[in-house]
Formats: structure tokens, C-alpha cells, sequence
């Protein structure tokens, strides 16, 4: 049993080889590590390339993209490009912890049937150092704890994550015949692994949540998040999708599930807060930009329709 370790990167730099050597520093090697760069920059691809290839492990190759394809379709080649029977996205930027491919594959035994297992994380920032931002206290309040690794799949699931999406994606792990066919639908960003787990979950997939992290997860200004929420973007996206998956909840016959796509909580108070700060710092327009997201429960789909995958 292999984990294929997907890493969709954006360029070399000093968090990429953190990220590296984490994997190389499992406690078991049943391991195969997929560098994809959508810099489309050759120059620096072969800098990366002579670095990876100085490791001497012949289970690490680098792929690159001729030209960008972006987080979405950087995302789906990651997927494409894997096959092992599970597959883990894992940040640019994050650090597996050593026992962590051990413990997937200890549990992946156990639990031959659920689809996908989150490992949990812990919070480092740029230096490495442990950290408790308010935006990750606040996932640990609405996730669902446990003391023991557990199964949880159904509305339950689907119904808490909706309302707070508290799963960290890099941390994740996915038995491949279950995500692939799923795939990562064009156009989202910043929920595309929101929107993969709710329609593994109307698929009646389950998912194993382990109780102790297998994950360091880095927070900085220039993760993808935090771009997004900074300009707003995050929130646009956000709310189109709550209501897409109102509807897909509502056909699937999970009204709690339904309800929690609507209110989408702590998306509003995520807006709240940032609306608060821009106010403060006299950016009045950008500010009232996060209010109306943060009291509107629907807004206008997309230009070009999608259907959604029940």
C-alpha cells in the first residue's frame, strides 16, 4: 500500500524543501513524492530540479507545467498525475510530521472502507513556530472532536462542515478510486476541497478523523487564504458556492445540511471581522465590500452554469 504525496508548488524556495524533507523523513517509506511547478518558469524549474535530484531518491520526481494552469488545474494534474491507492495533496509550504504516512496506512487498514482521512493539524507560522490564530481556534470550536480516531460521514458531517469548514485539505488523505472520478470542478479556488468533500459525501462516502495531528500547517500572508482574504475574492467565491451546495444538500434530502449552506456562519463572521479592520483603517470601501458579504446569504451564479454532482 503506497501514499502518492502531491505537492502543487508555485516555484522553489526554502518552505518547498521543508516541505521535502518531511516527506523524506517518514518513519515508513512506503511513500512515492510528486513535486508539480506551475511557475512555467524554466530557469528556476531547473534550480528545483538539481536540488531534488541531489536528494538521490528515486521515489521524488518533478513534473512542470509548460504554462500556468493555476491552483484549480494545478490541483486536478496532482490528482491525474497520482497512483498509488492514496493520494495527499500537501502544501508547498506545510511539513508532514514524521509518523504520519505510518499512521495512514495503520489506519487505512483498519478502515478499508472510508473514502478519505483527515489527519488533523497543527498551526506553525512563516518560522516554523507553534502558533493559535483566532481563525484556527475558532475551526477547533465547530469541528467535530474526538478522543480516538472515528468514522463520520452523512448529514452530520456534511452539516458541520458547512458550517465552518474546519478540515485542513493538505492534511488529507484520499483513497484514489474514490476522488478521482470526483475530480476538482473548474472555477474554485478557495473551496474546491470543501465542495470535493460534500459530493464524497452525498456519494454516501465516509471519513476518518484522526485524533491527533499528522500535519504542521503553515500560516502566512501569502498563502492562498490569505490573499483571497484580503481582497475579498475569498468571500465572492464563498458565498456562490453556499448556494450551490444548498441546493445540491436539499436534493440529497439533508435539510440541516441545507440550513447550514444558507447561514454559512462563520463565513459572515470571517467577513465581520475583516469589515471591522478596513473600517478602522479608514478603507471605507473595501470595507462595506466584506459587510455585504457578510449579510448576504445568496448571490448571482456564475456566468457559465455547473451541475452539481449529487
Amino acid at each position: 500500500m503506497l501514499v502518492d504525496v502531491m505537492v502543487p508548488a508555485y516555484g522553489d524556495g526554502a518552505l518547498l524543501r521543508e516541505t521535502v524533507r518531511s516527506v523524506i523523513a517518514q518513519s515508513d517509506g512506503h511513500w512515492r513524492l510528486t513535486v508539480i511547478d506551475d511557475r512555467a518558469d524554466p530557469c528556476g524549474t531547473a534550480e528545483l530540479g538539481n536540488w531534488l535530484a541531489s536528494l538521490q531518491d528515486d521515489r521524488v520526481r518533478l513534473l512542470t507545467n509548460p504554462v500556468r494552469l493555476g491552483i484549480n488545474r494545478n490541483f486536478q494534474r496532482c490528482l491525474d498525475e497520482s497512483s498509488a491507492e492514496f493520494v495527499q495533496l500537501l502544501g508547498a509550504d506545510d511539513r508532514l510530521l514524521p509518523d504520519s504516512v505510518e499512521r495512514v496506512r495503520r489506519a487505512a487498514t483498519r478502515h478499508p472502507d472510508v473514502a478519505f482521512i483527515h489527519t488533523g493539524a497543527s498551526i506553525i507560522d512563516a518560522d516554523g513556530r507553534a502558533v493559535k490564530p483566532l481563525v484556527d481556534r475558532i475551526k477547533r470550536a465547530v469541528s467535530i472532536r474526538t478522543a480516538v480516531d472515528s468514522v463520520h460521514g452523512g448529514e452530520e458531517l456534511a452539516a458541520s462542515l458547512l458550517r465552518g469548514n474546519w478540515m485542513y485539505f493538505p492534511s488529507v488523505v484520499f483513497r484514489r478510486d474514490a476522488v478521482v472520478p470526483l475530480g476538482f470542478r473548474p472555477g474554485y479556488d478557495i473551496v474546491l476541497d470543501l465542495d470535493l468533500y460534500l459530493r464524497l459525501l452525498v456519494e454516501d462516502r465516509s471519513c476518518l478523523l484522526f485524533a491527533s495531528p499528522g500535519l504542521e500547517y503553515r500560516r502566512h500572508a501569502a498563502s492562498v487564504s490569505s490573499e483571497g482574504a484580503g481582497d475579498g475574492s475569498r468571500f465572492a467565491e464563498e458565498v456562490a458556492y453556499f448556494a450551490e451546495a444548498e441546493s445540491m444538500m436539499r436534493s440529497h434530502g439533508w435539510p440541516s445540511a441545507a440550513r447550514a449552506a444558507r447561514l454559512h456562519l462563520t463565513s459572515r463572521l470571517h467577513a465581520i471581522v475583516r469589515a471591522v479592520a478596513l473600517a478602522r483603517a479608514r478603507r471605507w470601501g473595501a470595507a462595506r465590500s466584506f459587510a455585504a458579504h457578510a449579510v448576504t446569504s445568496a448571490v448571482s451564479r456564475r456566468d457559465t452554469p455547473r451541475e452539481v454532482q449529487a
